[in-house]
């Protein structure tokens, strides 16, 4: 998909698009009063942020890397597995539309938690699934929901999670080509693919 040119340096912070390719609305802050961020990392972060972009009540996404031990990392560097960085995707979504209940479990239920570092046939650090959370009751709430659907995959005979649940410690945007990756390219890539086991009731 991509070619193996050597790993370069990237020059200080990765330069923004001024708008989302979809609706046009600004994907950095400030987001307007009352907007909340959560990051979600789902594999490949293409598909996982067409998914999310859809979801009424979402404000804006942007997809980037998080949960690494290097400032601005490339995606050259990131897929390299040594930056520790997974793809995610950067959800500023409007509590009063959309619950983060609602988000989680179209989180956990459009992806395999399970499967360590790799997603389907994607594998490495930057495929691992993840949440970074910007609040305590996210935080709260993602532990809450994993534990819930564990409960549910044992029962359907599934696998444990290996979901990293941690609040956000460093985001990086990813290069503009990236971002509404399959708006732009429709026949795109797409590895989203959940387990088939839904999220019920907690």
């Amino acid at each position: 998909m991509f070619s193996d040119n050597p790993v370069g340096e990237r020059q200080g912070p990765m330069a923004v698009p001024d708008g989302h390719f979809v609706h046009q609305r600004a994907i950095q802050a400030p987001f307007p009063e009352g907007v909340e961020v959560i990051y979600l990392g789902m594999g490949c972060f293409w598909g996982a942020e067409r998914l999310l972009w859809q979801q009424v009540g979402v404000w804006t996404t942007a997809v980037g890397y998080s949960g690494g031990n290097a400032a601005d990392p490339t995606y050259e560097q990131v897929r390299t597995g040594k930056t520790g960085h997974t793809e995610v995707v950067l959800v500023a979504y409007n509590p009063l539309k959309i619950t983060c209940q609602a988000l989680l479990e179209t989180f956990w239920e459009n992806h395999d938690p399970t499967q360590g570092m790799r997603q389907g046939n994607d594998r490495g650090t930057q495929y691992r699934s993840a949440i970074y959370t910007t609040t305590d009751d996210q935080l709260l709430l993602a532990c809450k929901t994993k534990k819930h659907y564990q409960t549910q995959l044992f029962n359907e005979g599934g696998k444990t999670i290996t979901t990293e649940i941690a609040p956000v410690n460093g985001f990086y945007y990813a290069e503009a080509y990236h971002q509404q990756y399959l708006a732009k390219n429709p026949q795109g890539y797409c590895g989203i693919g959940g387990t088939g086991v839904c999220f019920s009731p907690t």
